[in-house]
């Protein structure tokens, strides 16, 4: 590998690879870029030295990082083509299900070799994609991935980029496809070189997370680009999630996302296998999963938020916060045949008319809906799941409409079986300062919305790291074991019926009563009946069917009315033959 850079601010760069002895100049090419004139060979180590400085720096496209982010990159050249690329011929995400999981905490080894031997488990469930959140270079050991500054990299605690591939190929082989959960919208706190290099950020704009990526420079674009194209054709991976795209301010005549979908369609051509894009957006805008023939930007899917809101507050009970909107059961109602609740209606957390329709042509597949993810976990004060708060017959509602749904499905790693860890916020910044502060920062947050400070955990204790790891053991005992059959039973129910899989939003229908607590919802010839009551209610029924699933064995269909205990499911279909 010859190493190139593009370091515009630089007057002159130097290559420091210790194995060739001195720093040597590298060459000027225009446009900001330098290129070595050494070729490395694979595990070299080397680093840039910009003008008068003491200390190299990482390769901003560093694919490895032995000693992590502040330290020499090390070539990666893999010899093997990934994936199976002779016999995998990938997966659409249509009729889908995702299976969400943090590297870190899925097993107690914590590495990527250590969740490929957890494969079976999934495949014996029934879902179709893994989607691993963020495994790019970060400092530190563990956190969720969020915090990282080299794109390019994968976390070396993990197993670097070697184990990476190696978990890829392993999910391929037993028809598994790949989500790589990827941040574009900004870097993280510690080991960010990237402005020394060149114009990276746009110091004068932040967004949550810190300063917003300068979008108006060429070549921090095709830098994005070029990084999302190295996970689908050098990793193999089968799609990518791109993290909260509603911070990437862009205004260019075409939009980042859309030249991503557009450079991605066209490698999925090339390779001969589907590859997908699905953003995490708050901006209910439906022009992100629009063709781009429609004037959209043509990605394949992005996260419904709207319907886990809807589902939480019918199953929780909850109502703070964003959720006051979607107290009554008119919102689920609305989210299961609509898409978005907040399609150009009053937002009063926002403060504002909020979100578009959901043109009803579009393919409800091109929503990922869930009842848990990573963020509407960890993102609590105590990181609690409904599994720490609801009973069982709530986690087996919850269970039939998230795999039922209309949408594409996901579920958070632990989920199927109701595990009792919770999942924290963790961080293990190695700056004491840092530390302190983004400790000190998550308690005041909750504590201006009134939580006690006591039960917010320290991020940077490693019990709140260790805390967060699933207990597998747990899994085939008691009510854990009810569940996880329960979520078996589901997705295999989703498999069988193609009602389940169908994307036509035109084939919805759904109702709701709010005295009395119950949920209907069509889909097609099927239905789903749903109690989220305390005493048992009676529904009228079609005549002619019959019962696919019951969450409680006590419910009955009699006559022209189905029996439905409380907190309790019911899932139908009219008789064959």
């Amino acid at each position: 590998m010859i190493p190139e850079v593009w370091a515009p601010r630089a007057t002159r760069v130097q290559l420091r690879a210790p194995g060739r002895g001195a720093d040597t100049a590298m060459d000027a090419m225009g446009g900001g870029w330098w290129r070595s004139p050494w070729d490395l060979t694979d595990g070299e180590e080397y680093g840039f030295v910009l003008d008068d400085a003491a200390d190299a720096r990482p390769d901003p496209r560093s694919r490895r990082q032995p000693r992590g982010v502040h330290d020499l990159s090390a070539v990666y050249e893999p010899t093997v083509e990934p994936g199976h690329a002779g016999s995998w011929r990938g997966r659409q995400l249509a009729g889908g299900v995702i299976y969400e999981l943090h590297v870190g905490t899925f097993t107690p080894e914590g590495t990527l070799d250590a969740a490929a031997g957890r494969l079976d488990h999934l495949v014996r469930l029934g879902v179709d994609f893994v989607e691993l959140l963020p495994v790019n270079g970060f400092n530190g050991v563990h956190n969720w991935g969020y915090d990282g500054v080299l794109w390019y990299a994968v976390h070396e605690p993990y197993g670097g980029p070697a184990a990476y591939r190696r978990f890829v190929d392993a999910c391929h082989a037993v028809g598994l496809g790949v989500i790589q959960d990827v941040v574009y919208n900004h870097l993280g706190p510690s080991g960010n070189y990237l402005p020394e290099f060149g114009p990276y950020l746009r110091d004068a704009e932040a967004n949550t997370w810190g300063a917003s990526i300068d979008l108006d420079e060429a070549e921090v674009r095709r830098y994005i680009v070029e990084n999302a194209l190295m996970w689908l054709r050098d990793h193999g991976v089968d799609g990518l999630r791109l993290d909260a795209v509603h911070a990437l301010k862009d205004a260019a005549p075409v939009h980042i996302l859309q030249e991503l979908a557009e450079a991605v369609d066209a490698l999925s051509a090339h390779v001969g296998r589907p590859l997908t894009l699905i953003a995490e957006s708050d901006l209910n805008d439906a022009r992100l999963i629009s063709a781009r023939e429609a004037g959209g930007y043509g990605l394949g899917a992005q996260w419904s938020d709207d319907y886990h809101h809807a589902l939480h507050v019918a199953l929780t009970g909850e109502t703070d916060g964003y959720y006051a909107d979607f107290a009554p059961l008119a919102a689920l109602v609305k989210a299961s045949t609509r898409g978005f609740f907040h399609d150009g209606t009053w937002s009063s957390f926002r403060g504002r008319h909020h979100g578009q329709p959901i043109d009803p042509r579009i393919p409800t597949s091109r929503l990922v809906v869930f009842a848990q993810d990573h963020d509407q976990i960890g993102n609590r004060a105590a990181g609690d799941r409904l599994s720490q708060t609801l009973d069982e017959g709530g986690l087996a509602i919850a269970a039939v409409l998230t795999v039922l749904a209309p949408f594409t499905p996901m579920l958070f790693m632990g989920e199927e079986w109701a595990a009792s860890t919770p999942w924290q916020f963790f961080t293990s910044h190695p700056e004491p300062e840092l530390g302190e502060a983004t400790a000190r920062g998550r308690k005041a947050e909750f504590a201006q919305m009134g939580w006690d400070e006591s039960v917010v955990p320290d991020p940077q204790d490693p019990a709140t790291f260790q805390r967060s790891k699933l207990r597998w053991e747990e899994k085939d005992a008691g009510a854990h074991a009810r569940i996880l059959n329960l979520y078996r039973a589901l997705l295999a129910l989703r498999r069988a019926r193609p009602e389940f899989s169908d994307p036509r939003f035109g084939r919805l229908e759904a109702a709701a009563d709010e005295e009395r607590r119950w949920f209907r919802l069509r889909r097609g010839g099927a239905e789903i009946l749903v109690n989220f009551g305390q005493e048992t209610v009676s529904l009228p029924v079609d005549t002619g069917r019959v019962v696919l699933l019951a969450t409680d064995p006590g419910t009955a269909l009699v006559a022209r009315s189905a029996e439905l205990p409380p907190r309790s499911a019911l899932v139908m279909a009219p008789a064959v033959g």
